[in-house]
């Protein structure tokens, strides 16, 4: 197999029934599950926390909290750099550099967990290092908007970015029962001893970081042997970053901020939050299930946008999460008394579950945004129509991952906002009214731009 394709012309319809749609689908599933590590190692440190004062780190609520975002806020930074990467280097030999890289917090954390005395400021940078992974999901989503057509690009990238955020759920559910058992043995170190309420258990936390290294062996070697560059994909980061004077870069950026920022903000913090608002709930339990609910509904996003339209998918996206907020703000308990577990779970798992779609829905709209805008700048011939499409891949492919580092701060901005709210008000709610104002600004920039009748780029 030639590991560079030096012709590549996935609208080209013959082209891409005899060869272009066998190659791109194996280049996604190899390129899925490699995400899908990325975002378990992003994430591990929301469960991983929970657990950690209970083996005997004397760390306060505020510190967790900073242990939970720290990944976030890295990996939203790295996204900026990674998002300018595939054109540079290649999607294979980047995609292998990138999954091999999250073997360095995985051992760092196993090792670091196993003692206490382990410094708060060397956690905090293991917490940083898990941003790697964050890093991961701009270059993928990059490479895999390279190989399909516009006509697939919503469901491919659906595909990639859903199926690979189910690593958070993953991560949720998989750490707590991982670290009940000495699942290597002598060679995964001795377990520590859970003590809570009276009640002591032994525990393996190191295995939060240990489980994932022989996958991400796994999945570094079918990134180096079955994926692939493509010749025209190349691209300086000086040709890219003209992405930086378009008008709808930025706007994209604000909204998938809302989408995409709120899924993996929303995902950090459930935990954590659900432990502060219910002290009678485990939330190990429960927390998986939203970061699973809005993976899932990813796919679907991108598939119904490539049906009826993104900017209409993410218009009725925005108006239900402001509802959905004003759900959770009505079934929160008040000054510690009240409130309904089960009402604020479900509007928690509404919240999710629009997330998701919306995810969706944005990334389908950043491609035929940038292609409709080069085919509107060009002329009339079949050349300049053509080298419009090239333009608009490689601007949407930077867009796209630009627009995700730029969400990923939301990850780092919803875990702080619920210890900011906490610490100056006594509850979360301070928060969450932000949060509905923020949605407003979105509902608004996407009806004006994209959604509504004579719009400057319906899509």
């Amino acid at each position: 197999m030639s590991y560079v394709l030096n012709r590549w012309e996935p609208e080209n319809a013959a082209f891409w029934q005899q060869e272009g749609r066998r190659v791109a689908r194996r280049n996604l599933w190899i390129s899925i599950p490699a995400l899908l590590l990325a975002f378990a190692m992003w994430q591990v440190w929301s469960v991983a926390v929970v657990n950690m004062p209970n083996i005997g780190f004397n760390y306060t609520p505020n510190q967790l909290f900073w242990l939970a975002a720290l990944p976030a806020l890295s990996g939203a930074t790295l996204r900026i750099f990674y998002s300018f990467m595939v054109p540079i280097f290649g999607g294979r030999k980047w995609t292998t550099l990138s999954t091999a890289s999250l073997l360095i917090p995985a051992l760092g954390i196993g090792f670091a967990v196993q003692d206490t005395s382990t410094s708060y400021v060397t956690m905090m940078i293991l917490a940083l290092l898990c941003g790697l992974g964050g890093g991961n999901f701009s270059s993928s989503m990059a490479n895999i908007s390279f190989f399909f057509p516009k006509a697939e690009k919503g469901t491919a990238l659906g595909l990639n970015a859903g199926l690979g955020n189910l690593g958070v759920s993953v991560v949720q559910f998989l750490v707590p029962l991982v670290i009940t058992a000495g699942v290597f043995g002598a060679l995964g170190g001795e377990p520590q001893t859970w003590v809570k309420e009276g009640v002591s258990k032994p525990m393996w936390l190191q295995n939060a970081g240990f489980i994932w290294v022989p996958f991400i062996v796994l999945s570094t070697l079918c990134a180096w042997f079955g994926m692939n560059d493509i010749a025209s994909a190349k691209a300086s980061f000086a040709d890219q970053a003209v992405i930086f004077k378009r008008k709808h870069n930025w706007l994209m950026c604000w909204l998938y901020i809302g989408t995409f920022g709120s899924f993996i903000g929303f995902a950090a913090g459930f935990p954590l939050l659900i432990k502060s608002q219910f002290a009678g709930i485990d939330p190990t339990r429960y927390a998986f299930l939203g970061p699973l609910v809005g993976a899932l509904a990813r796919p679907f996003g991108g598939w119904l946008s490539d049906r009826i339209g993104g900017a209409r998918v993410t218009q009725a996206v925005f108006a239900m999460m402001i509802v959905a907020v004003f759900g959770v703000l009505a079934f929160l308990p008040e000054q510690g008394v009240g409130g309904s577990f089960w009402g604020f779970f479900a509007c928690f798992l509404a919240l999710f579950l629009l997330t998701g779609i919306g995810n969706g829905s944005t990334f389908m709209q950043v491609p035929v945004i940038f292609l409709t805008l080069h085919q509107r700048w060009a002329g009339k011939g079949e050349t300049a129509q053509r080298q419009a499409t090239a333009e608009a891949t490689k601007e949407a492919a930077a867009v796209l991952g630009f627009s995700a580092a730029i969400g990923a701060y939301g990850g780092f901005f919803i875990p702080k906002s619920y210890g900011t709210s906490i610490a100056l008000t006594g509850g979360v709610e301070a928060a969450l009214y932000a949060f509905v104002v923020f949605y407003v600004s979105c509902l608004a920039i996407n009806w004006w731009f994209y959604a509504r009748r004579g719009a400057e780029v319906p899509c």
